[in-house]
């Protein structure tokens, strides 16, 4: 009982400073991760083999942990290293690729591909924003993409604000459709050992269909704004060449293989058995080798502080996990669905994406992960349609606000950097029915195809 409340009491601990922002959220989690060691597993359950389990060190030197052989096996609870290792790999790919100056070049030769004109560029960088984010981190795809926009603004005279915040949406929306795409799809597909294929076929429908629906929107709202920035009379022998933006046209080439290779692995990674921590173990070794003397500089540019953010999460909800705290709430979700499945993944889905509106995603789907598995076992329903349920929750309902999502963070603070305030009034005006529209979609679709 001890080992429980002290779980608990961490946890919530743990959310509310998160959500504060008082201390770097890094700190906040390894901290808790430490106090879950030592009170939990130690005062509370003085277990050695709970904390071996939750530090679970011993799966990197299995033979599995880097090829499953067309096998994908479950990873076991605590700390989740396939994610760590294979966000630190596609950390170091993408660093090589923007030192090469691939993404501003891509977006200016879009830019250029429809003759720099407002609307186009709008509809074209949010399904570029979308593509993009199914194989890249959508803090980076939004770091650039939300740079080139305010440059284009300046060289174009319109209001990039509109234009920013579609594409934040569509970068949520084009991670939730595979597995590398967002955080909590990673965490979710290596914790349930789904494939890039898995995600693609299931999440990835869902993703397609909204987008439509989501471009649509986004258009006929921000219309009337972007076709008065069209009349504009612009001298476009003015405008910077895509060519400019690349910095060394070797290391471009190399960067670009090196990524389209990361894309075809990830893609075959269940028929060739080579797991994502290998992928991206890989791909980081390609980029280093390719960057030459400036290795040294890549590897200091890479966000540990994201990484070790996601080493302390582990831990708070594998104490959660030992403790059996995730299982209670497990049959208290399917005690209030009485078997019902279609109220089960109304409740997970809505639950979901609520909460990773206020509270950060991560956190949420990491915690969410024992549960399913736990309603799966217990209910006998289908471990798939709850964890497709999941990744679409968390991944869209972080687009509702500013915190919601670390890319809607970034997006508005590049704005906010060349003097473009996003409040929260603006920001929800436009984002929460885009939301809503998504859900009400996923919703459909989820009951109509899986139940």
């Amino acid at each position: 009982m001890l080992a429980q409340v002290l779980a608990v009491v961490i946890f919530i601990a743990m959310f509310v400073l998160i959500v504060t922002e008082i201390f770097e959220r890094h700190i906040i989690t390894l901290a808790s991760g430490l106090l879950t060691l030592i009170l939990v597993f130690g005062i509370g359950m003085q277990s050695m083999e709970a904390i071996m389990a939750t530090l679970n060190v011993k799966s990197i030197f299995t033979l599995e942990f880097w090829y499953a052989a067309g096998e994908h096996a479950e990873s076991s609870s605590g700390i989740n290293w396939a994610t760590i290792i294979f966000i630190a790999g596609m950390m170091v790919m993408v660093e090589g690729m923007a030192r090469v100056g691939f993404f501003r070049w891509l977006c200016m030769r879009i830019a250029k591909a429809v003759k720099y004109k407002v609307v186009p560029i709008f509809m074209t960088f949010m399904v570029l924003s979308f593509v993009l984010a199914m194989f890249i981190d959508s803090i980076t795809v939004i770091l650039f993409l939300a740079a080139v926009t305010i440059e284009l603004s300046q060289l174009l005279k319109f209001n990039p604000v509109s234009m920013i915040l579609a594409e934040v949406f569509c970068a949520n929306l084009g991670g939730s459709a595979t597995m590398c795409g967002d955080p909590p799809n990673i965490i979710i597909g290596t914790s349930l050992g789904y494939s890039f294929a898995d995600f693609i076929t299931n999440t990835g429908l869902i993703a397609l269909v909204a987008l439509f629906m989501v471009l649509t929107y986004f258009y006929l709202v921000c219309r009337k704004e972007l076709k008065l920035a069209e009349a504009q009379d612009i001298d476009l022998s003015t405008l910077p060449s895509p060519e400019s933006a690349i910095k060394s046209k070797v290391g471009f080439g190399i960067n670009t293989v090196i990524f389209l290779l990361a894309i075809v692995l990830l893609v075959t990674h269940a028929q060739t058995g080579l797991t994502v921590a290998f992928i991206g173990a890989f791909v980081a070794v390609l980029s280093l080798i390719a960057s030459g003397k400036s290795a040294l500089k890549l590897l200091k540019d890479v966000d540990y502080k994201t990484l070790l953010f996601f080493v302390g999460l582990f831990v708070v909800v594998g104490g959660l996990e030992e403790t059996g705290i995730l299982e209670g709430i497990a049959g208290l979700i399917g005690k209030l669905c009485g078997g019902n499945m279609h109220l089960m993944v109304a409740i997970i889905l809505w639950i979901s994406a609520i909460a990773s509106a206020f509270v950060d995603n991560i956190p949420f789907a990491a915690t969410m992960i024992p549960v399913i598995k736990n309603l799966a076992t217990t209910q006998g329903v289908d471990l798939d349609v709850l964890a497709w349920t999941l990744a679409i929750g968390t991944d869209i309902g972080g687009s509702a606000t500013p915190i919601g999502a670390s890319a809607n963070v970034v997006g508005i603070a590049t704005a906010a950097k060349e003097g473009h305030i996003i409040k929260w009034g603006r920001y929800c005006k436009l984002m929460v029915p885009a939301t809503l529209i998504v859900l009400v979609i996923a919703t459909l679709i989820l009951f109509l195809r899986y139940l």
